[in-house]
């Protein structure tokens, strides 16, 4: 049998090898290094499915749909049955509907259910047309929970031909509302308005532009009602129409929020 001479790190002769242990041992290093690179491998292709998989879930998250409500019947809304105060109408589509007529005095709409319920961070998005002759102080959007924690989204009306935004956030001791008068909008036209809430400071818009912004501690809603087009307590009657409303659990980025020119 043919043998290999071994010459050590030394320089020294080792005793000859046979051709067969030789090629033993080159293949147990062989299978070794290859065992290392499989395992490399396999690390690898861990990691890159892990960081896939979070990239999907940070997409996913971003990329959550609002919820969105047509407010076009007193039946049904988001496929909840309120409540209805009064007679709402529908308005028609020569003034921009349909959409549901609020008459200022005695309409409204009551739901069983908070949307918001267990939301850090949130937006909400009306989009609606304030009446000329309607009451001076208006709240369109009432949501409040069973821990008495609530957010208005109102009007105030300046004149007959402009309206301020009001909107309000309140949880536990923390309340913070959000006016400015000198900011104003004409009435009779659709606009959307937006209130965002990015765990730690509210801000609302008008037609996707920002109005003002405020810090407060706002814990996460339970479970409660909401209102369109009155106060929960049936109070500051809204007069006008609203045509849709849009929940988001983030807070949305001004570039995102719907918006309808007033030029």
């Amino acid at each position: 049998m043919a043998a290999l001479l071994i010459i050590g790190r030394d320089g020294s002769n080792n005793q000859p090898e046979d051709t067969d242990m030789q090629r033993m041992r080159f293949a147990v290093a062989a299978q070794s290094k290859a065992g290392r690179l499989g395992l490399l491998l396999v690390m690898q292709t861990f990691v890159s499915v892990r960081t896939e998989l979070r990239a999907e879930n940070n997409f996913s998250i971003n990329s959550q749909p609002p919820v969105v409500w047509t407010v076009d019947n007193a039946e049904s809304i988001g496929g909840h049955r309120p409540r209805v105060l009064g007679a709402p109408r529908i308005a028609s589509a020569a003034t921009g509907g349909p959409a549901l007529l609020f008459n200022g005095k005695n309409d409204g709409l009551i739901l069983p259910v908070n949307p918001l319920r267990g939301l850090s961070k949130f937006t909400i998005e009306i989009l609606f047309r304030p009446d000329a002759d309607g009451p001076r102080a208006q709240r369109f959007v009432h949501i409040q929970d069973e821990r008495d924690s609530r957010i208005m989204i109102e009007t105030r009306l300046i004149s007959s031909l402009s309206w301020s935004l009001d909107t309000y956030l309140h949880s536990g001791d923390n309340g913070r509302p959000l006016l400015d008068r000198t900011r104003r909008h004409p009435t009779g036209r659709w606009t959307w308005v937006a209130l965002v809430y990015d765990g730690k400071t509210m801000s609302d818009y008008v037609n996707g532009q920002k109005e003002l912004e405020g810090p407060v501690d706002f814990a996460p809603m339970a479970d409660g009602r909401m209102s369109l087009g009155v106060r929960l307590n049936r109070v500051f009657w809204f007069k006008g129409s609203i045509k849709e409303v849009r929940f988001s659990p983030l807070p949305l980025n001004p570039d995102a929020l719907r918006r309808i020119s007033e030029k």
